[in-house]
């Protein structure tokens, strides 16, 4: 570090002791120097892991969507069975309630006359 020009003495030359034009020497004592990269790694791999904290937050949300989605399709289908079944049944009335209908119409004679008529145009 440089002193302000105002605070600097001219018997003494300040002279920087990290010198960046030179790349760092593998097997150099670690100082000061290399503090700040551990902290910038650990500062990337919080930053990892609040975006997989993210993603699986998102993967469960969607997960329980779509539980809930195959729960709902599945109490539709068995609706749709079960009215499936209850249109068959009506179907089964409303022809046996036909059929009893045009048997008491054809043993009335008010309704047997008509018929007749309309067998014959």
């Amino acid at each position: 570090m440089e002193l302000p020009l105002e605070e600097e003495d001219s018997t003494f030359t300040n002279i920087s002791l990290s010198d960046d034009s030179e790349p760092p020497v593998p097997g150099a004592a670690r100082g000061r120097a290399a503090s700040p990269r551990p902290a910038v790694m650990n500062a990337d791999m919080d930053a990892v892991e609040a975006e997989n904290q993210v993603e699986l937050e998102e993967k469960t949300r969607l997960i329980n969507q779509v539980l809930e989605l195959q729960h709902t399709l599945e109490d539709l289908s068995a609706r749709v069975d079960a009215v499936k079944e209850e249109n068959l049944k009506l179907k089964s009335e409303n022809q046996v309630l036909g059929q009893y209908i045009e048997n008491l119409m054809s043993a009335s004679s008010v309704f047997q006359t008509t018929d007749t008529k309309s067998k014959r145009k």
